[in-house]
């Protein structure tokens, strides 16, 4: 009996226009997320509806205006054109949806056309490398809370992670190499998405990491689920295929939100150090972000870029994200037939 299997690209989120009330409705949607802003829902509420929204919606619209396209938000465009590229990779025995964490395409649209596909399996594959509670964690809590309400629920396949995956690794080694063979950098910076500090507690991190800035240790059966150690083991395992000095590489986090301690080292403190150094060029990797989105186009490429400058610095040159890159595909595409075929 010929059988089929869907597969769900999880992703984020960003708004359905650049208009400062969708920015907003955004921002109030991820914000209220219990695993994104984790504390009492009262508390929340009056954290994220009465001040955060209100206040940063003028602001964010502002920038993703700068970013927008006559085809919408970066994120939704790359992953519509990797869906389109997987689904031609993978053939007619498979059927691949996108469904967005936050707003549109939804996820809940998306695993209902799964749904009345009458599936024999499912694969649920979030577009985040390194696992987070707030990004990979709540993406796969909605969906298998959504699917535990189907009448049947198919067999289900869940990806958390391929951090340190070889060829994951491999793919922006090769697009690092391309700037490397033809430029001269005096820093190589690895920078990931920020959490606050209490979510690596929550997630059982045993290494020492927790008590400051220091380097995480290699990955082992204490730090495996942390996210922190994990972005800690992409950065490493780049640094090592590209043969990369290791006094001249750096390893940060970004987006920070409000006052709480968050992950360090920061970015925009280390990219102030590097340049109160006398480093003028800095390779810029981005390997939390697999789509470029506001946090690579913007932040990176036009605040830490203006903020290097103001400090002495010349260039930050930012790393394209994988987007939908046909070695990407691939590597999705691998990986989806190999979870298929395992069962």
């Amino acid at each position: 009996m010929n059988t089929k299997t869907g597969v769900l690209l999880l992703q984020l989120g960003t708004p359905d226009s650049p208009k400062t009330g969708d920015v907003r409705k955004y921002l109030r949607e991820f914000l209220m997320d219990p695993r994104v802003i984790d504390v009492p829902y009262v508390a929340r509420q009056i954290l994220v509806n009465g001040i955060i929204a209100n206040f940063r919606a003028p602001k964010s619209a502002k920038l993703y205006r700068e970013i927008w396209s006559e085809k919408g938000s970066p994120l939704l465009i790359h992953g519509y054109s990797l869906r389109d590229k997987l689904r031609h990779f993978l053939g007619n025995e498979f059927q691949v949806e996108l469904g967005m964490r936050y707003q549109n395409p939804s996820m809940k649209e998306a695993l209902r056309k799964l749904k009345t596909s009458n599936l024999d399996r499912i694969i649920l594959l979030p577009l985040f490398p390194q696992f987070a509670s707030s990004s990979t964690g709540s993406a796969l809590e909605y969906a298998l809370k959504e699917i535990s309400s189907w009448q049947y629920i198919p067999e289900l396949q869940v990806v958390s992670s391929y951090f340190s995956h070889p060829e994951f690794i491999k793919l922006w080694a090769e697009k690092a190499r391309t700037f490397i063979d033809s430029d001269h950098y005096d820093a190589f910076m690895f920078t990931f998405h920020g959490v606050p500090w209490r979510h690596i507690r929550k997630s059982g991190c045993s290494a020492t990491c927790q008590k400051g800035p220091a380097e995480c240790p290699e990955i082992h059966p204490g730090n495996h689920f942390c996210y922190r150690a994990q972005c800690f083991a992409s950065a490493r395992h780049a640094i090592k295929m590209l043969a990369l000095p290791q006094d001249q590489c750096v390893i940060t986090f970004q987006s920070r939100l409000g006052k709480d301690p968050w992950l360090t080292p920061y970015t925009d403190r280390t990219l102030e150090r590097l340049a109160s150094e006398g480093k003028k060029k800095i390779l810029v990797f981005s390997m939390a972000f697999v789509a470029d989105c506001l946090e690579t186009i913007h932040e990176v490429s036009t605040e830490y870029q203006e903020l290097f400058e103001s400090k002495g610095g010349e260039k930050l040159q930012l790393i394209p994200s994988l987007n939908d890159d046909d070695g990407w595909v691939e590597f999705l595409g691998n990986k989806i037939f190999k979870l298929n075929q395992s069962h």
